[in-house]
């Protein structure tokens, strides 16, 4: 498998790809899934793709590259376009730290590889579905990821009657309002693992957060949190397969706001996106996908 090692800015494609999914109106964070848990994955791998791929990428199932596919004896149909997936390579690179001695510095380089989709692929029947275990109700699961959450984390979570939700880091509290608040149950999942996401942030945990205080609204930091709990909590809901249209954000307010964030720095969503999976990752405790 071989990366495309020019002088592409990588960030500003993915960022391209998704400013385009944003202008047609579209969340590409918060896709239209169908309560189904099924993801893009490498059919070779069968590891399903990290979290901003999973953005980039237009369907779910089986990806390859070109060489991949024929491998396996596939063939790519004439015209078919490809779609990019993008991976983090590192270099070593030698240098003389303060005292004189050589050190190597590890740099990350974000790097991308063309792919394909099965439905694009002739001479290549489909790997079997994998069956879902459906022994846990996914409302019951969700409560458990919370309350294992809490407990281990020891945060102290308040489920109270109240009219806003919130983290906060100098007490380490989050405050959600009471589930019969909400009109539809899933959307005080959606709200509860937003403000958990953020806690993630904690200094005692990834620490993501500045200052252990809640910065201000409207600035550059304050936007980039944001998204990575946006990012972090629709992802959890899918795949626990509660996620409806109503736990979606997607008024034409809201996603001018992520338009403009998203135009004036090309960094700004595979950061956020990194930072997203870490998050579910720890308070899932999911092993970190490829």
């Amino acid at each position: 498998m071989t990366d495309k090692t020019t002088k592409t800015n990588v960030y500003q494609m993915v960022t391209d790809r998704i400013i385009a999914e944003l202008e047609k109106g579209r969340i590409p964070w918060n896709k239209p899934w169908t309560g189904v848990r099924d993801r893009a994955f490498n059919r070779i791998s069968k590891k399903p793709y990290s979290l901003i791929n999973q953005m980039l990428l237009k369907h779910n199932g089986e990806y390859a590259t070109f060489k991949q596919w024929q491998d396996l004896g596939g063939h790519v149909r004439k015209g078919e376009k490809s779609e990019i997936v993008v991976f983090w390579k590192i270099y070593e690179k030698e240098e003389l730290n303060d005292n004189g001695e050589k050190e190597v510095k590890k740099i990350p380089l974000l790097r991308y590889i063309n792919v394909f989709h099965i439905s694009q692929v002739d001479g290549i029947k489909p790997l079997p579905a994998e069956k879902l275990n459906n022994d846990i109700k996914p409302i019951e699961q969700a409560d458990k990821i919370i309350i294992d959450y809490v407990t281990r984390e020891h945060i102290d979570f308040h489920e109270t009657k109240s009219n806003k939700a919130f983290y906060s880091p100098s007490s380490d509290r989050v405050v959600v309002p009471l589930k019969e608040q909400y009109q539809n149950a899933n959307e005080y999942y959606g709200t509860t693992f937003h403000e958990l996401t953020h806690s993630t942030g904690h200094k005692t945990r990834l620490d993501r957060l500045e200052n252990r205080v809640v910065v201000a609204f409207g600035s550059e930091t304050y936007s980039k949190e944001e998204l990575v709990a946006e990012i972090g909590s629709a992802n959890i809901l899918n795949i626990l397969g509660i996620e409806t249209q109503q736990t979606f954000k997607n008024s034409a307010a809201y996603i001018q706001n992520w338009l403009q964030v998203l135009k004036n720095d090309n960094k700004f969503i595979v950061s956020a996106a990194g930072k997203a999976e870490k998050a579910v990752n720890y308070i899932m405790g999911m092993d970190k996908s490829e």
